[in-house]
């Protein structure tokens, strides 16, 4: 037997887990995953699971989903991708990440058996994302919680959270992304992403193109499920842009909510509100079980029925109000600092980015906006400048802390075909690069409508949280220096 050292500090776990080979460099298999929680004593199975997909707004929801779950007084889990800043973020209990003595307590607890399955597949280990998966079952079952919100890494059938079987699934917008490994147009991406539609579940659909719904709704008779489709049988009703916010008029499954802040920008938020609230009520009122009820499910999906509410299973609205009135959603039109204001935001595809842009319009009042963005060199650029080019005066582009990251050589090439080289500049840091984007934004003299948009990707927010100190003590702070 190897005697392999255990890792002793949260910079060894995190070694040991980023040195794992990504997921979509392995043929697609839940074999791995599978074989692994089986030696695990299945933790995923410890508790109900809402499990969450598609293509924006993943994160915003499950967040929200899981903020409504604690109001009503469950202890909760998450589990969403990728962090901002740390990778023990992705884990949480009771709504606060777990810190870094307990990842790495709970990374040596599993370890061994990741090792085991390592041995059993040889030549292919259990990658990155599979042994955080594994770590957040099992850290769940461990406090132990009452749900779990678990978000999947990319995709559904064969994403590593699709051991878990969701009493709730849930489905974003879904659009194109990641085209190279989940396929090239929305129906493909739309059948993988179904896959974590299961027998007898509720299948809570936010808005979708056509084409994805088709799919979605194939999947749905094909299991048994119950579909719950926003726009239909829940949605917006109503929405007024409010200070720091919005106000919102939500229908659920069974009810109608009124005088709902949201403390998050954009109709993409309210949108996700609604789905958020739709899924805590098919919770709440009992989500279909597989086996027996998934038969029934089936039949009323035969009859040509969908999602039953009524008002019997209403949440408490009060609770819904608190809960709302509590929601963030770090890196999402996160304000980072005024005098001027700077945006971060993590949109990072095209659709993503048209939402951002309609929600600037709509709840900020610039009279000159300057962009930093740094973008992953395998998404569509183009198509996300295309949607930056109406709404900024000028852009800075650069690099973030990302090997994927696009050089700012190429990125300033891609710029100025959609902004003309007048309007680009090209700062290879990203500190320096928000620090001149400040100074382009004050040039005019116009401090107060002023404001800077730093975007393009997660890991370019992430790196500008850490820059401007965003949630440290003492606040924010000038990027350089």
């Amino acid at each position: 037997m190897n005697l392999v050292e255990e890792p002793s500090d949260y910079r060894a776990a995190v070694r040991e887990i980023m040195g794992r080979g990504v997921e979509w460099e392995i043929e697609p298999s839940l074999d791995r995953m599978r074989d692994l929680v089986d030696v695990l004593g299945e933790p995923q199975r410890a508790y109900p699971v809402i499990h969450v997909t598609g293509t924006n707004g993943k994160t915003s929801t499950a967040r929200l989903i899981e903020t409504l779950l604690r109001e009503r007084g469950l202890r909760t889990g998450l589990f969403t991708s990728p962090e901002l800043s740390a990778l023990h973020e992705r884990i949480a209990v009771d709504g606060e990440p777990i810190g870094e003595q307990r990842f790495v307590e709970v990374l040596r607890d599993v370890l061994p058996y990741v090792r085991l399955v390592d041995d059993k597949h040889r030549g292919v280990r259990v990658s990155f994302f599979e042994v955080l998966t594994a770590m957040a079952f099992a850290a769940f079952a461990d406090a132990p919680v009452d749900v779990a919100v678990v978000e999947v890494g990319m995709g559904g059938s064969w994403d590593a959270t699709n051991v878990a079987d969701g009493d709730v699934a849930v489905v974003t917008p879904i659009g194109l992304d990641h085209t190279r490994h989940l396929g090239q147009t929305i129906e493909r991406i739309a059948a993988e992403k179904a896959g974590i539609i299961k027998p007898g579940a509720v299948a809570v659909l936010a808005q979708q193109s056509l084409p994805a719904a088709e799919v979605l709704l194939r999947r749905v008779a094909e299991t048994g499920a119950v579909a719950a489709r926003e726009g239909i049988e829940f949605g917006v009703l109503h929405r007024d842009v409010a200070v720091g916010g919005q106000q919102l008029r939500l229908r659920g499954l069974h009810g109608t909510y009124d005088e709902i802040f949201l403390p998050l920008f954009g109709a993409h938020q309210a949108g996700n509100a609604a789905v958020a609230l739709a899924a805590v009520e098919a919770f709440a009122s009992g989500a279909p079980s597989r086996g027996q009820a998934g038969l029934e499910a089936a039949t009323r999906i035969a009859a040509g029925d969908d999602y039953a509410g009524g008002e019997e299973g209403q949440l408490d609205p009060a609770l819904v109000r608190s809960g709302f009135a509590k929601a963030t959603s770090p890196g999402r039109l996160e304000v980072a600092r005024t005098g001027p204001t700077v945006l971060l935001d993590v949109a990072h595809n095209p659709a993503g980015m048209a939402a951002t842009v309609e929600a600037i319009h709509e709840s900020f009042a610039f009279s000159r906006l300057v962009g930093v963005v740094a973008v992953a060199a395998d998404k569509d650029v183009p198509g996300v400048l295309d949607q930056l080019e109406p709404v900024l005066a000028e852009v800075v582009v650069t690099r973030n802390s990302s090997p994927r990251s696009m050089a700012p050589e190429e990125l300033a090439e891609v710029a100025e075909g959609i902004f003309g080289a007048e309007r680009v500049h090209l700062v290879p840091r990203l500190d320096d690069a928000i620090d001149r984007a400040i100074g382009l934004a004050e040039e005019t003299g116009e401090y107060a409508g002023a404001g800077v948009l730093i975007t393009g990707s997660v890991v370019t927010v992430g790196d500008a949280r850490t820059l401007l100190r965003v949630g440290a003590p003492g606040g924010a702070s000038a990027a350089g220096g």
